[in-house]
């Protein structure tokens, strides 16, 4: 009798644990809650997201956790291509964690072109807060602990993205796989600011998930700053 009760009660715990890990799920990011710094994003049709502009940034303008993922069908490229502030052409797409600002946050890149392969940096600028000030300075990519392939995108394909952080933890997913896990640091971790996306050269059809926080900050809205996209 003593061990069924003991283990009715742990039992209910772990339930119990289940069950306040589930209560906050996913919400669909609108474009009504996405401030676009730059580019464009557009609804479709079928109430997706598109860009079809060479340099896209964006964040949620509301509290969530540092999750996001992206369910997206890539088109190709843009007709017109941008180059990155180091003067390099790249396609890709992907998410930005703890987007402080322009200058100070932790970015998940899906590169498509010229290469295939998922990278992972932190962008730090101590007391730079807008693009003017720091440009494309203070990144430095991250070497994950375990890393595995990428699916090579082709156009009319879908696929997912998801990055998850806590602490100074991060794992990304692609098609609900793990492509990158690792340790970013405690700077990045320190950072305050929230989930995003960005793409470059890419066209894409998506839909924008972010793990909703279980209890929300206190008046919490990051006020839309368009033109302060970041490079």
């Amino acid at each position: 009798m003593t061990n069924r009760l003991v283990l009715t009660g742990l039992l209910g715990t772990t339930l119990l644990g289940v069950s306040l890990a589930q209560s906050a799920g996913w919400l669909t990011i609108g474009r009504d809650r996405l401030c676009v710094t730059e580019g464009a994003i557009e609804k479709t049709a079928d109430n997706r997201l598109s860009v079809n502009v060479p340099k896209m940034r964006a964040y949620v303008t509301e509290w969530t956790v540092q999750s996001a993922e992206v369910r997206f069908t890539y088109l190709g490229g843009t007709s017109k291509e941008s180059a990155l502030g180091s003067g390099t052409i790249r396609r890709q797409f992907g998410l930005k964690l703890r987007a402080q600002d322009p200058c100070n946050l932790v970015y998940a890149i899906w590169r498509i072109d010229p290469e295939s392969k998922l990278v992972v940096s932190v962008k730090r600028n101590p007391g730079a807060h807008a693009s003017a000030e720091c440009g494309n300075r203070g990144y430095e990519n991250i070497k994950p602990r375990t890393a595995s392939a990428l699916p090579r995108l082709e156009p009319g394909h879908s696929h997912t993205l998801r990055a998850e952080m806590k602490d100074t933890e991060l794992r990304v997913f692609a098609d609900n796989h793990e492509v990158w896990e690792g340790d970013v640091g405690s700077d990045a971790a320190k950072l305050e600011g929230p989930v995003g996306i960005r793409s470059d050269n890419a066209r894409l059809e998506f839909e924008f998930m972010a793990r909703e926080a279980k209890a929300p900050h206190p008046g919490y809205v990051k006020a839309c700053k368009s033109g302060s996209g970041d490079e």
